[in-house]
């Protein structure tokens, strides 16, 4: 990675022989200088293409049939797309490249990747309703993200506004692995249970553009030291978790998904009590 401060004019020194444009990217020194960066980080990154990967992979499950492997797909979408920015955080190697890209990885493995999981699997026997349910959730999840990159260093990074699109689709995969291996397909189910899936996927998407606020986890020190008890403690939500994950990792996405509205409706609650 080379640094260097802007000069005017200048002309490449020679030319690549691949047809590929070199990435150039301008920001500032501490000295608030501008200088231009060329190439891009390759850890971060890394662990985005593999968020990217997982998508793509849960898409073509999804097609064909095999929805756990989609729905496992999405959730381990989930946790590189948590490593790409606490590596990048943690190294100090963030860019504006590596955030539109992150961007981009997301909206397939949390906006296309669970909204056609969820329509393969049970929003198609509703028809069209069902491929509008669809749709919804999947524009939702693009403009939470668009909405996400404009307010990048303008809000407080302790809450999201919107509920996060990797938590909205770990509802909607969650419940469908969580069926799936209870050996229940949404093909099978009663036509008013298929409209409650897709109430809950429409749901999912309306709370990602909503204005209310869901807590980050962005506040938490991963590199200070900590008690001793808060390993043990991680040891056993651990242990929790993989006792039957299909099942408790949903409860834990609904009960999010359910903190940002409870609190909200709290907050109103307290308000009109003051006044």
């Amino acid at each position: 990675m080379n640094e260097r401060p802007e000069e005017s004019g200048s002309a490449p020194q020679g030319e690549s022989i691949l047809p590929i444009d070199e990435h150039v990217e301008e920001g500032h020194d501490a000295e608030g200088r501008k200088v231009r960066h060329r190439g891009i980080y390759l850890l971060p990154n890394l662990f985005t293409t593999g968020n990217l990967f997982a998508g793509f992979f849960a898409i073509i499950s999804a097609m064909n049939g095999k929805y756990e492997y989609a729905a496992v797909a999405i959730f381990i979408a989930m946790v590189l797309d948590g490593l790409d920015g606490r590596v990048a955080r943690l190294t100090n190697t963030q860019s504006a490249f590596g955030a539109e890209y992150d961007s981009l990885s997301d909206m397939v493995a949390f906006g296309l990747a669970p909204a056609l999981l969820a329509y393969q699997w049970a929003l198609s026997e509703l028809g069209n309703v069902g491929l509008t349910v669809a749709f919804i959730y999947t524009a939702c999840a693009a403009l939470r993200l668009a909405r996400f990159n404009t307010q990048i260093g303008k809000v407080d990074k302790k809450w999201f506004v919107g509920l996060a699109s990797p938590a909205a689709a770990g509802v909607v995969a969650g419940m469908v692995w969580a069926l799936k291996d209870f050996g229940v397909d949404g093909v099978d189910m009663p036509v008013p249970v298929v409209m409650l899936y897709a109430l809950l996927v429409a749901m999912a998407g309306v709370l990602m553009v909503s204005n209310i606020k869901f807590y980050s986890f962005k506040d938490l020190d991963f590199k200070g030291r900590v008690p001793f008890v808060a390993m043990l403690v991680v040891v056993l939500v651990f242990a929790v978790v993989f006792s039957d994950p299909p099942r408790i990792l949903l409860l834990i996405f609904l009960a999010y998904a359910a903190s940002g509205p409870v609190q909200y409706l709290l907050q109103l609650r307290r308000d009109k009590v003051a006044e």
